[in-house]
């Protein structure tokens, strides 16, 4: 895929990052599905194909989840540069990309974080500080659930679309009731995968 990004689309695309960098709670995960359709509906920057792999292939590595936007600026940098065959202009685009998505992503967070982290802490025995705690739990919970909703919606195998679902129910039963590190339901996820089962 080629597009073409103006120095005006790169900072647009910093705003709607830093935007969404002061919504993410719960983490930049949490956000993905207003990125997809940023991103791939509206702008037309990435295919699907590209939003959803840079999502899986993050998140199959070790570190951050918010090493999907690093992605994403990766993909947006090379479709910008003409793809991975136009060389050298096309992956210095492609670092670029991640630059910018990341500091964009991440500072907006982290300086909010900081300030609001050492304000809570010293006044961590008021009730409206204990109630808001309290309140956000929910809120993650259902952006967790929308980005989840977005990555199945994409898979694209309706046939087989009811073990997703039921390996999705016994994941969130599973981590909900035992003390199983999430790294086996990871890992058994991956093997029902390679065997074609899911």
């Amino acid at each position: 895929m080629t597009i073409t990004l103006t120095p005006g689309d790169w900072l647009a695309l910093c705003q709607h990052l830093a935007s969404l960098s002061l919504l993410a709670v719960g983490g930049a995960i949490t956000t993905a599905p207003d990125m997809h359709r940023y991103l791939v509906g509206q702008q037309g920057w990435l295919t699907d194909a590209q939003f959803t792999s840079s999502i899986a292939i993050s998140q199959a590595a070790p570190g951050p989840n918010v090493l999907f936007v690093a992605l994403l600026g990766w993909n947006l940098g090379l479709n910008a540069g003409g793809g991975p065959a136009a060389g050298w202009p096309a992956w210095g685009l492609a670092l670029m990309g991640v630059a910018l998505s990341l500091v964009a992503i991440m500072l907006p967070s982290s300086v909010l974080t900081y300030t609001a982290t050492r304000w809570a802490h010293r006044n961590r025995e008021l009730r409206s500080v204990r109630a808001f705690k309290t309140g956000m739990a929910p809120i993650v919970i259902a952006l967790l659930i929308a980005t989840g909703w977005l990555l199945s919606a994409t898979h694209n195998q309706p046939a087989r679309d009811w073990r997703l679902w039921l390996l999705t129910a016994v994941s969130i039963v599973l981590v909900w009731r035992t003390r199983i590190h999430l790294l086996w339901l990871i890992g058994t996820g991956a093997l029902l995968g390679a065997l074609g089962w899911v």
